[in-house]
């Protein structure tokens, strides 16, 4: 079974973005050891045009082969001119309203998450990379087997939740592993408790 890895970028209090979801603030932490990690390590999650920026445009994918997201995160690459920003990855686009702009994007409008659970299900070596955003990730919250929290050095005190429109539940996860940088940022990786 596949797993479905939440990575996400976050405040220290647990905001993806302002109330209207911006997280441009966070760009400020961009820099050259933060990214040359990311390169290296997570090169999959990295935008079409940030691979060519960095030079990874042929890099192979070493953690997923799939994304999915929703349809406000989506919409900023659209608003970028951008209709699959994602390109070598099978991106999956989580909505009831919009129509695929791109042969490589598949728009998933009914059941959720018997998708991801045909998703999961496939035989693969890579994972499937929830990108976002807030509502679609309470919506997966049960399906998801690992977080990878890059959480940045700063308190936005409201905003976008991680897990939006979620009502209370505790579930357990295990922390597997915590790597610093320089520049503040954590990131901080768990696995769902069994």
């Amino acid at each position: 079974m596949r797993k479905l890895t939440y990575f996400v970028a976050c405040s220290i209090d647990g905001f993806i973005g302002d109330p209207n979801g911006d997280a441009s603030s966070m760009f400020a932490f961009l820099d050259e050891e933060f990214l040359g990690y990311l390169g290296s390590t997570w090169p999959d999650t990295i935008a079409v045009q940030g691979r060519e920026q960095l030079g990874l445009k042929g890099a192979e994918n070493l953690n997923f082969d799939t994304v999915i997201q929703g349809r406000a995160s989506y919409q900023l690459a659209l608003d970028a001119g951008v209709t699959s920003p994602y390109g070598h990855l099978r991106e999956y686009v989580a909505s009831r309203t919009l129509d695929s702009p791109d042969p490589n994007v598949t728009v998933i409008e009914g059941d959720l998450v018997a998708r991801i659970r045909e998703l999961k299900a496939e035989d693969s070596e890579l994972g499937i990379w929830l990108c976002g955003g807030s509502r679609l990730a309470g919506e997966l919250l049960d399906e998801i087997d690992e977080l990878v929290i890059k959480t940045y050095p700063q308190v936005y005190g409201t905003g976008m939740p991680m897990f939006g429109g979620t009502g209370f539940a505790v579930g357990d996860f295990t922390l597997e592993g915590v790597r610093t940088f320089g520049n503040g940022v954590l990131v901080r990786t768990y696995a769902r408790k069994s």
